[in-house]
């Protein structure tokens, strides 16, 4: 198995992913029987150029879509085992996602923004309040927290998607392309601020890009080509330990 180790178990794996995708009569293989683990605590970088089938890689991994073949088993739980509903929760409980295009509401200010998931978590208000504010703080966005998409940079814009997705405190953290739409300093700081979540929080954090300019600041590479991983590189060594996931309750 790609990136296997006789350290701590894997928070993410698959086990010979396959994906197709059929147009008239024409079928395009994506992904060729791909098998790796993801741990907790590192920022791992999936980097290819665009078509490579990285992206569908990650919306399998994090339950968006189905393979053709293979599995995936996230935090012990087999995600084909799951119905919808129980897919559907588990995303909802345990994962949070970072895209290209920030995908904030235009009419909200930055604080509704990350509090919105938790509010569909059932969570309390008081709870709400809290994780938003501890989140906007690790970000460094507390300050705009009444402002409104149109008045934020786009780095800015970015960290705002981070915080709502750090405020539900996931142990999955997947970000399709975060940096693609940002200036090399911006970007940097994106990258920066993902594997600082995943070292402090014992976060198991993935990214998929095309921009080289993130390797170096990564953990661990994976390089993909053609629907299959070519290299895994490993700039650090595997965390033997992670932070107690209470330590969400002391973020800066």
């Amino acid at each position: 198995m790609t990136g296997a180790t006789n350290g701590p178990k894997a928070a993410l794996q698959a086990e010979a992913i396959s994906k197709s995708f059929v147009s008239g009569r024409m079928r395009t293989t994506v992904l060729e029987r791909i098998t790796l683990d993801i741990h907790a605590g590192e920022l791992t970088l999936i980097a290819g150029p665009s078509g490579c089938g990285k992206s569908t890689l990650l919306s399998i991994l994090s339950g968006l879509q189905r393979p053709d073949g293979g599995r995936v088993v996230a935090l012990s739980q087999e995600l084909a085992a799951l119905g919808l509903p129980a897919l559907e929760h588990f995303r909802l409980r345990h994962t949070g996602f970072v895209f290209q295009g920030f995908n904030l509401f235009p009419a909200l200010k930055v604080f509704e923004q990350v509090e919105l998931p938790l509010q569909y978590m059932g969570l309390a208000r008081a709870e709400v309040r809290i994780r938003a504010t501890e989140a906007l703080n690790e970000v460094g966005m507390a300050a705009k927290r009444q402002l409104r998409p149109i008045e934020l940079s786009g780095g800015e814009k970015q960290r705002v998607a981070i915080a709502r997705a750090l405020a539900k405190r996931p142990a999955l953290l997947f970000a399709d392309e975060p940096t693609s739409a940002l200036d090399a300093a911006n970007g940097q700081m994106v990258i920066d601020m993902l594997r600082e979540i995943a070292h402090r929080h014992g976060t198991t954090v993935l990214c998929v890009s095309h921009d080289p300019r993130l390797i170096a600041h990564a953990d661990r590479v994976l390089s993909m080509e053609d629907g299959r991983i070519l290299d895994d590189v490993r700039s650090s060594p595997l965390p033997s330990h992670f932070p107690a996931r209470t330590s969400w309750s002391n973020m800066q």
